[in-house]
């Protein structure tokens, strides 16, 4: 399925949505992506533009991994030092939200559909990036990287959203824009939407099955519509 294709409709009425953050609700992939390449053009780095596309969706030991692999560790630790007092700055000051993201949360907090965020993004930046941006009012239960031992594509921290709300995995929907993120979502045997951001989804991830939105705004159709079903089916 294409971004822009009929999304077939939902199964079920999601008794929880769970989201991701960065480059989901935040702008904050693109953000960070340009904060790297501006650092390493700075270090005399020669590194392609695609290059930083492969961290989008990872967390923070593995972005440090991919750049020591390629740099050598010392050079690793200045590039991430300069890049993140650049990113801090962007933080501090709101990063932008997704387009859609804010009618979405608003209707589900109307209709008192159960929200959680679960990141790969440890704490407490990831609390912080969303109090600047607005958005921690709409959810009682933020999961990070920080809470569990295994981060994204393992289903920790979904799992662990699941249970703070006190809903089964298989009643929740989790909304995603990263390949790595899809595979956590589906690892936790829960229903995942992709609204692909910066990485478009490959052959290896559009062959999961799931379904993919060209933007948020796709999603809330699915979600009106499977709520509006919901008494009838029961």
């Amino acid at each position: 399925m294409s971004p822009g294709a009929a999304i077939a409709p939902l199964p079920f009425s999601p008794a929880a949505v769970l989201f991701d953050m960065d480059g989901l609700m935040l702008d904050s992939a693109r953000a960070i992506t340009r904060c790297y390449a501006r650092a390493a053009a700075a270090l005399g780095h020669d590194l392609p533009e695609d290059y930083w596309l492969q961290m989008v969706g990872t967390g923070d030991a593995a972005c440090r991994a991919l750049l020591a692999a390629r740099l050598g560790e010392a050079a690793a630790a200045e590039l991430l030092a300069r890049s993140g007092a650049e990113y801090d700055a962007m933080v501090d000051a709101g990063i932008p939200p997704r387009p859609g993201i804010v009618a979405l949360l608003q209707w589900l907090r109307q209709n008192d559909v159960p929200r959680a965020v679960a990141t790969s993004t440890r704490n407490p930046l990831a609390s912080h990036k969303l109090r600047q941006a607005g958005l921690e009012p709409y959810f009682p239960v933020i999961c990070t990287a920080s809470d569990v031992a295994h981060p994204k594509p393992a289903p920790d921290v979904y799992l662990l959203a699941a249970s703070r709300l006190g809903v089964e995995p298989a009643r929740c929907l989790v909304l995603e824009d990263s390949p790595t993120g899809v595979r956590a979502a589906l690892a936790a045997g829960m229903t995942p939407i992709q609204v692909p951001d910066l990485v478009q989804p490959d052959v290896d991830t559009r062959a999961l099955g799931h379904r993919i939105a060209a933007s948020l705004e796709e999603v809330l159709p699915l979600l009106q519509a499977a709520m509006a079903e919901a008494p009838a089916a029961g």
